[in-house]
Order: C-alpha cells, then structure tokens, then sequence
C-alpha cells in the first residue's frame, strides 16, 4: 500500500502545525509502535542490514533485525548475498541464534530441520517416518517450507533489505543528496574494526530525532564544544532530501575560531579544560572539501557518520515501545596504514555507550521517555530554524527534525 491508500490511524490527530508539534503519544502508544512495525520497517522502506565488508567470504552470515522482526544476512557460496526471516518455517523457532559466524547451512535447535544459506529447507528429520509409521504427509513439499525470503539490494557496500517487493529501487530511495554523500564515504573498499552495542530505555524516534537536531550538540555535549569537534557556530548545513526521507548534517571544525565569545556562559564550554593525552585528537586529513563532521540520517533506522577520522555505521533497532538497542561499527579503509588506523581506534573513545561525544545522547533519549509517558495529548514544540522542514545552511535549526515527523506522519496515515 502507498500513502495514500493507507487507512487514517484513528487514536492519533496529529497537530495543524504539522511536523513541528508532535503528540508525545507516539512515543508511548504500543498499537502505535505495532502499526511502525507493519508499515516503517516491514513496510515500504529500504533497511539496513549491514556491511558487506561484515560478511567477506561464502558461508558468512550475520544475523540482525529487520524493526524488531529477527533476519539473517548470508552469503552464499557462489558470492550472493540472502536475507530472510529468521523463524523456522515448522514451529517458528529462532534458526540462527549467534551473531556472526561462517557456515554451511542453518539448523534449528528444536527439530533439526536444515535450510541453507539462501534459506531454503533442505532436510527434515524423520520426514518418511521410523520403522514405517509416522513421518509428514506424502504431497508435503519441501519447496514450500522454506524460510521467508527478504529482497536485498547494496549501494557502496552498505547493504539493504525490504519485504515489499514493489518497493522503488534502492537507488531512487535513497535519492540523489544521500548517493552523493555515501559515494564520499565509501570512496574505496572499507575494513571492519569492531561493534559496540547499546540499550537504550527509551522510544527509537526520539535518537532519530536526535541524529538530524544539530542545535542540541553545542548545548548537550561539553566535549564537542569544548574541544571543537562540533559548534553550532561552525561553518555547516542541516539538509533534508526531496522525499522528507533522509538528513544530511555537515560541520567544519576551526572554521569558528573567532565566534568563542558566544559560548563564555555555556556549561558545555570550558576553556579551562585540556587534555592528558592531546593524541586522542590528532589525526590527518582525509576529505578534500574540508568537512570534519558529517551526520547521514537515513529513514527508518540507519546513521552513517564521519567524526574526524572515525567512520561508523549505527543501526536503530526498536525493542519495543521503551526499548531500542543501538549497535555501533566501526570501521576504516582497507588501504589504511597503521598509524592511521591507529587514529581510528584511538578516535573510537569518541563514539559508542561510552563515547565522549555520544554518551549523553542516550541519557537524554531516557529522560524524555520518562517525562512523557503520561499527558499523552501533550506534544514538542520544534521551531528552530523557522518550524518548517526547509533545510538550512547553518546549524542553528531544527528543520530536518520537521521533516522527520512529515514523513513519519504521511507514512502513518495519521489525520492533519
């Protein structure tokens, strides 16, 4: 079904004003976070599954989530790449239950019944029977029992799935402003440096909010205006794509040098502070444009980012109305010296649960869980930058949080 076909979500009338007031019912309403399930995750979108770089080789696999349905990305031994639902087609077990590994096919603990890497049912034990009784029915066909297949496309790597087979092409998904900053990224083959992962006891729209609010980043996080990483004073912009889909943030770090007077009376500024080891921000150059931050924020549930010289990917994977977990992958260019992977790994303290420039995000998403789960009617008030969904060329603005809430909106079927 496309939007327009999509019955209006009856228990919700969504504000006038549109996406810059928004109901805090939509963080705490389980017939809501149902309906997200059915048509943000397992609807008309492109998930990320994961890296290609994740699974290298034949017989790799990962198992991950499409929302919160569990899937398996796999590659099979011919090179392809397979995703499908990770629930046996006999009694809805778990099949796979590690996160990585390397295998020739995949068997649930409960029956042994085998599927392979493509998620085909390949044998049933006992399937004739034992001493000539029991055993399936004779038209039982095998063909036809096998594990619910995913449709995966890859750009750049980056790799993709979806169940609605008359979904747009991942390409065009993703449009043009999002290709452009992916192909920037992931210019060269990309090595893989480890995971972290996160719960976080809150609703999984609030850190979509937060990943596309470049206004809070000044105010929230004392080490990125401390040290410079990250100023709204910075030269930047805060971009939403044509579709309301996806989010660009970009800043240059040192381009606000003379504007520190602005920041004298912040709690997040102290100029005081320095550190015992200044190697944590060294690093080199890697981009020609000069951008030292870059923030993708692409709908449903995928952040690509660029903090100085750590790369990551950070999957959103909602748990439940109060519960996300966040999984975090680092990684590098495959061409990498060691001195700058080094940097990498030692840039790594930024990012994560624990990340000096991260560790609060997570904090925040939980004290606005628990501040508005009750007075449900109640609702944001997001008009920085103007309340509209515009984008800018600075970093002043909350235009493509707007555009988030539009989007989510429309695809709800919410009334206006």
């Amino acid at each position: 079904m496309n939007a327009i076909e999509k019955p209006v979500f009856s228990n919700v009338e969504w504000p006038k004003e549109g996406g810059s007031r928004v109901p805090y019912r939509v963080f705490t309403d389980p017939d809501i976070y149902d309906r997200e399930q059915q048509l943000l995750f397992r609807g008309a979108t492109w998930n990320f599954l994961g890296l290609e770089a994740e699974i290298p080789s034949p017989g790799d696999f990962k198992s991950t989530y499409l929302g919160d349905t569990p899937v398996v990305l796999s590659r099979g031994q011919d090179g392809s790449l397979h995703a499908f639902v990770n629930r046996c087609a006999h009694r809805g077990a778990m099949v796979c239950r590690e996160l990585q590994g390397n295998t020739s096919e995949f068997l649930c603990v409960y029956h042994q019944w085998a599927y392979n890497l493509e998620g085909r049912l390949m044998g049933v034990p006992f399937r004739r029977g034992l001493a000539g009784r029991g055993g399936m029915p004779d038209d039982f066909d095998m063909a036809k029992h096998s594990l619910q297949v995913l449709r995966v496309a890859t750009y750049r790597g980056l790799v993709f799935a979806t169940l609605d087979a008359q979904l747009e092409s991942l390409e065009d998904y993703l449009g043009p402003m999002i290709r452009q900053a992916l192909d920037r990224i992931f210019n060269r083959p990309i090595r893989i440096l480890g995971n972290q992962r996160q719960l976080i006891g809150g609703n999984w729209k609030l850190y979509a909010e937060n990943t596309r609010d470049p206004y809070h980043a000044s105010l929230l996080h004392l080490f990125h205006c401390t040290f410079g990483l990250y100023r709204s004073s910075q030269t930047g912009c805060n971009y939403m794509d044509d579709g309301k889909k996806h989010s660009m943030l970009t800043a240059q770090r040192g381009t606000d040098d003379d504007k520190l007077d602005e920041y004298k009376d912040r709690r997040t500024f102290q100029s005081e502070f320095t550190l015992a080891d200044p190697s944590l921000l060294a690093g080199v150059p890697e981009f020609d444009d000069g951008i030292t931050l870059v923030i993708l924020a692409l709908f449903p549930g995928l952040v690509v980012q660029q903090i100085a010289n750590t790369l990551a990917v950070r999957q959103i994977l909602p748990k439940g109305v109060d519960n996300f977990e966040l999984v975090w992958t680092q990684f590098g260019y495959a061409d990498d010296n060691d001195e700058v992977t080094g940097y990498r790994l030692k840039q790594g303290n930024l990012i994560g649960p624990a990340g000096l420039v991260s560790m609060e995000d997570g904090e925040v998403v939980e004290i606005i869980q628990q501040a508005v789960v009750r007075d449900q009617e109640q609702r944001s008030f997001i008009a920085m930058g103007g309340g509209d969904s515009s984008g800018a060329d600075h970093l002043v603005t909350e235009t493509a949080i707007v555009g988030f809430w539009e989007n989510y909106r429309d695809r709800m079927g919410f009334s206006a």
